[in-house]
């Protein structure tokens, strides 16, 4: 039986996924095929080390159940955030708390999600709740951490409470996450 949450760290700077481009096949395409590959080249030595690393931390087979993921993401700070001289070393009272810049977290965690596919999950599909954070660390790397999702089916639902058995029928009111109107 395997121990969740499942986690997976995998250091390098993170590359952003999900944008894409079409692309002819071979060439000037004479046959008019086309295919589709990411628009940032950094991307896929990125997957292809995320993949390997997490198949190396995690051997069991794919998961095909609904999955709760969490990704926190690590850059490093640049210099200008440190003092200088006897405050080497020291992060400034100035600088940001956090990496507000390029690239923007959602596109770091397809590049993840497309990694893992085949690997920890049989789908991307499977994720119905997701996290993800960018923080400054010591390393660039990215902390993943995945576990079942508490409740598969409605009966689960009305066993935990979430939902009252005359209530079925607003079943998906109740779970979205804007107001009903």
């Amino acid at each position: 039986m395997m121990d969740f949450p499942l986690t997976i760290t995998v250091y390098g700077e993170a590359q952003p996924a999900g944008s894409k481009r079409a692309v002819p096949l071979g060439g000037r395409s004479p046959n008019g095929r086309w295919g589709v590959v990411d628009a940032n080249r950094k991307s896929e030595p990125w997957k292809a080390m995320v993949a390997q690393e997490a198949g190396e931390q995690y051997r069991e087979p794919v998961l095909t159940i609904p999955l709760v993921v969490e990704f926190v993401f690590y850059v490093v700070r640049p210099k200008g955030h440190f003092g200088t001289g006897r405050n080497e070393g020291i992060v400034k009272d100035s600088a940001p708390a956090y990496p507000s810049k390029k690239p923007d977290v959602l596109k770091l965690a397809r590049g993840v999600e497309d990694a893992l596919t085949g690997v920890v999950w049989a789908d991307d599909a499977q994720i119905v709740d997701e996290r993800v954070a960018k923080r400054y660390g010591d390393q660039a790397r990215v902390e993943i951490r995945v576990w079942p999702a508490e409740v598969r089916t409605v009966s689960d639902l009305l066993a935990v409470g979430i939902i009252e058995p005359q209530q079925v029928e607003v079943l998906f009111e109740q779970l979205s996450l804007t107001p009903a109107a």
